[in-house]
């Protein structure tokens, strides 16, 4: 059954697509113009359109948009990380002269100790 609906089907096809050939026409006056030389304005350019033209402007100022936060947090890092590195040493420095000064101490005890034996 089902192959004679698409025989019957791929025949009425074959019946009435026939190939036409497409012939190259033009006008006299176009002619004329063409011979002439004078050659006819080209048509208005179709405006890019709301839609189109307003995705791309989103896309293109989300994109700059982004390009700077980008640059903004990557220089507030780059402030941030010297800052606490600066921070991390002078902490450093502070202990070492905290770890000389109970050194000292602890020899200056250990003196005294041995002073009163």
């Amino acid at each position: 059954m089902a192959s004679r609906i698409l025989s019957h089907g791929a025949r009425a096809l074959t019946r009435t697509a026939a190939p036409t050939a497409r012939a190259f026409n033009t006008s006299a006056a176009r002619l004329d113009a063409v011979a002439a030389g004078v050659v006819p304005p080209l048509p208005a350019r179709r405006p890019v359109g709301a839609l189109r033209g307003g995705l791309f402007g989103f896309f293109l100022g989300s994109s700059l948009a982004a390009g700077g936060v980008y640059y903004y947090a990557l220089q507030e890092y780059k402030a941030s990380n010297e800052l606490l590195t600066e921070d991390i040493y002078a902490l450093q420095h502070t202990v070492d002269r905290l770890s000389k000064y109970l050194t000292t101490l602890e020899e200056k005890m250990e003196a005294l100790e041995r002073k009163k034996k």
